[in-house]
């Protein structure tokens, strides 16, 4: 219930974030690119679902190939508790965040509204976040990423700062690090060789977690997407629904039946003949763009084992809880002001009740869902059971995050009805945390 706390004194080991360096290096590397511009980047598939539907074959992929042989998967321990309740981050958690802060706030804050609209992030949005090594929180040091114990808590404070910027582009962004973190966690020495150290290079490949399924009242461990056992792997069949970036992904984790064992994960190569792409245009998450994956025996390798299929769900709803929470935080800071500002009959309309009662509540309820979705992260990087406390987030989240995007709306009161102000685009992003799987890992 803990996250851990460590001095950073010389001599003594890092927290589970590690090398600090490495990070400053990267914020240094972000402004550079902020003050000077990117480096021409390669064309992507244009995914514009909000003008024109289409289908299309899955994106043209790199070769995934293991430049070396591993003896064993990496694994990395769980970090270990002071045995306090103690919330507070840790000082490198603080400076990842306020690295991420600075890109949301700058980044994904002004690009959110066009983002929105074209129903795509900008290519450039995506390489810078791709330099910050987003992808690399989950992945231990040995395979070249940034950390020596389980991080899931520094996870959730990175996908509530990125959701205070813009929740879609923060799907979109963090799309990729859901597949290096599914494979850190869960990929035998083989998928570990092959697949992270195109994770951890200069050059992050497009890549996807899907779970959901297009039917009502999808249940996560009621899969209708199929895996038949071959004698060299898996044949997949189904369809993928609600897929950040799938135009463009190279490499799928995608969930299906295995046969009448139960669910479980499989990575999928999106250059196969069998995968088909099409557009899914949506309510929310506008700029993750969403789409759906159709499988036709398509060539697959289990990822993991059955139980974990159900700790990679709970992982990506401890996700989802941290997206609202920084969403439900843009939405406080935006009425917060706007109702001391706006006047009605001579006087703020804060000074009314009703008003100043809804406010009030909105940083009630975020308090609570923070506490909650804390708890556990905590108890997730520890090792520790955290299937309560992600059901119980889940919960809190997805009713009290519609909730304050619904109240954010009336605050504003006609203003909340246009798109002069970005209240009614977190509204329609808070109410996919409860129709939403997969897509992000912690």
């Amino acid at each position: 219930m803990v996250i851990q706390q460590q001095s950073a004194k010389p001599g003594r080991r890092r927290d589970p974030i590690g090398v600090g360096v490495a990070l400053l290096n990267r914020l240094a590397k972000f402004r550079a690119i902020d003050r000077l511009g990117l480096r021409k980047q390669t064309e992507r598939v244009v995914f514009e679902a909000t003008k024109t539907g289409f289908r299309t074959a899955g994106a043209l992929t790199r070769s995934f190939t293991a430049a070396a042989k591993l003896a064993t998967p990496s694994r990395l321990p769980a970090a270990k508790g002071s045995g306090r309740f103690d919330l507070t981050p840790t000082d490198d958690q603080q400076m990842v965040v306020g690295v991420v802060t600075e890109y949301a706030a700058e980044v994904l804050r002004p690009a959110a509204a066009e983002a929105d609209d074209a129903g795509t992030t900008d290519a450039k949005v995506l390489a810078q976040s791709a330099e910050l090594g987003l992808s690399l929180i989950e992945v231990p040091e040995e395979l070249g990423g940034i950390v020596s114990e389980r991080s899931a808590m520094t996870g959730v404070l990175v996908a509530e700062a990125m959701a205070h910027g813009d929740m879609g582009q923060a799907v979109a962004c963090l799309a990729p690090a859901a597949v290096s973190t599914a494979i850190s966690l869960w990929g035998d020495e083989t998928q570990q060789a092959t697949y992270l150290p195109a994770f951890t290079g200069d050059s992050v490949p497009a890549a996807a977690l899907a779970i959901v399924e297009p039917r009502p009242l999808f249940d996560p461990f009621t899969l209708k997407t199929r895996a038949t056992r071959q004698r060299t792997g898996h044949l997949l069949n189904g369809v993928k629904s609600l897929v950040p970036r799938g135009a463009e992904a190279e490499v799928f984790v995608i969930a299906a039946q295995l046969e009448d064992q139960g669910p479980a994960l499989f990575l999928v190569e999106s250059g196969h003949p069998g995968v088909t792409i099409e557009a899914e245009p949506s309510m929310g998450l506008r700029a993750a763009s969403l789409s759906r994956v159709l499988l036709a025996d398509v060539p697959a390798v289990q990822l993991g084992t059955l139980e974990d299929y159900a700790e990679c769900v709970r992982l990506s709803r401890l996700g989802w809880c941290a997206l609202s929470l920084g969403t439900a935080k843009a939405v406080l800071d935006y009425v917060t002001p706007y109702v001391n500002e706006r006047t009605a009959f001579g006087e703020p309309i804060s000074h009314r009740q009703s008003v100043a009662f809804m406010v009030a509540n909105i940083a009630i309820e975020l308090e609570g869902m923070r506490l909650v979705t804390y708890r556990a992260g905590s108890r997730a990087e520890q090792g520790l059971s955290f299937a309560r406390e992600v059901a119980l987030a889940r919960r809190l989240c997805t009713e009290k995050g519609m909730q304050i995007g619904t109240d954010g709306v009336q605050l504003l009161g006609g203003h909340g009805f246009v798109k002069e102000h970005p209240v009614e685009r977190w509204y329609r992003d808070l109410r996919a945390v409860g129709v939403m799987e997969g897509a992000v890992l912690v």
